[in-house]
């Protein structure tokens, strides 16, 4: 008999769109979250209030649950070992998201399973302000004087959207931008001047079949995720490539779940891994609308032992628009809402946040379409939007 009761850790709108597809399933979800106003609190079949690294309150979970799966991966690892070791399932398991919650671990992990990456040091606090301490299997300490700048700057743990990233255009700016990160572990990457920007979702079962979605073109603002264009008009090379990636990524973790793959495509057709979440992630909310399986549902049935559903689309091609705050402001924005939901194809998801402030993500709309207005579709999307 298969599982039918799903723990989650996080309470915002991957949660909550969890939960939609939790219902189609007949799964019961059970959610950790702090506030009585995120998201999947009104959807939940039942909410314990903590904060998601609250190793008590998953433990409360856990007797409710026969599995638990992540919103986000701003987890408590150690606080969650001691509950694995007492025969508490998550998943993924523990053990898939270590390497992954720190960038520069997963840098190092890319690096050791062969993955192509762009070029990375670590900068560490005690080392001296004049030198780089790169930890890599094959890199030597260098010294400022030898980086090519542009580079990109990460912190360490808790970045998303933007947050924690920044384009370092000289040496005084990388000393300016570490100083304000309080010369806390960063990594310091090689800027990729890419052609595009690529992402893929893939999901593995608990007896190890893959399934990979098309693969998506992401338009990127300020390091934020603006818009999603589905399939990508990449070559079938390229396309194999990432699939090949993602592959090799999941089987090498043993992971049991959905897992999102950001990348670069070069001018010269490279293709180079930028960051995985593992989790479901923005760039696969099409899945909702244009797929015969969203991530949301296909991460509900990887990790209660269903068989995974097909990742294909059933439309020649959507365009995913975020929908960010610009204001702040307690509207909801109906009048808006209404106008794009009756666009040809739009499906509006509206997150139900009682608060907009600029950048943040109160919805998103997916267009279906035949592929020849992409860009038309967007600028009509954005010009109701911020018009």
């Amino acid at each position: 008999m298969s599982i039918k009761r799903v723990g989650v850790i996080g309470g915002g709108q991957l949660a909550w769109m969890m939960a939609m597809a939790a219902k189609s399933l007949g799964i019961r979800l059970v959610v950790q979250t702090p506030n009585v106003t995120d998201p999947a609190v009104c959807l939940a079949a039942e909410t314990v209030f903590a904060a998601i690294d609250d190793g008590v309150a998953t433990e409360q979970i856990a007797s409710r649950c026969d599995v638990i799966t992540f919103e986000n991966e701003f987890i408590n690892l150690d606080a969650l070992k001691s509950l694995a070791n007492r025969g508490i399932c998550f998943y993924p398991r523990l053990e898939s998201l270590a390497p992954l919650l720190d960038k520069y671990d997963q840098r190092c992990y890319f690096d050791r399973i062969g993955l192509p990456q762009p070029e990375f040091i670590s900068l560490e606090g005690e080392v001296g302000q004049q030198e780089l301490k790169s930890l890599g299997s094959d890199r030597t300490p260098i010294n400022l004087s030898q980086l090519e700048f542009p580079l990109v700057l990460k912190a360490r743990r808790q970045g998303y959207d933007g947050k924690g990233t920044f384009i370092i255009k000289d040496s005084h700016s990388l000393q300016e931008i570490w100083n304000q990160l309080d010369n806390q572990p960063v990594v310091l990457e090689e800027f990729i001047p890419f052609e595009r920007e690529l992402a893929v979702m893939a999901a593995r079962s608990v007896d190890g079949q893959v399934v990979v979605y098309p693969v998506v073109e992401t338009q990127q603002e300020e390091q934020v995720c603006r818009r999603v264009i589905a399939p990508a008009q990449i070559s079938p090379d390229t396309v194999a490539e990432v699939n090949a990636i993602a592959k090799t990524l999941l089987t090498s973790l043993d992971v049991v779940g959905v897992f999102g793959i950001e990348l670069f495509l070069t001018s010269n057709h490279k293709v180079l891994v930028n960051e995985v979440s593992p989790r479901t992630h923005n760039s696969g909310h099409y899945t909702i609308d244009a797929c015969q399986t969203s991530q949301f549902e296909q991460q509900l049935r990887a990790v209660v032992g269903l068989p995974l559903g097909s990742p294909q689309m059933h439309c020649p091609s959507a365009v995913m628009v975020n929908l960010l705050g610009y204001e702040s402001s307690q509207d909801d924005y109906q009048q808006k809402r209404q106008t794009l939901a009756s666009l040809p194809g739009a499906f509006v998801h509206w997150y139900g946040k009682t608060q907009s402030r600029p950048g943040r993500k109160l919805a998103h709309v997916t267009v279906l379409s035949d592929g020849n207005s992409v860009q038309e579709v967007i600028d009509k999307v954005e010009s109701v939007w911020y018009g």
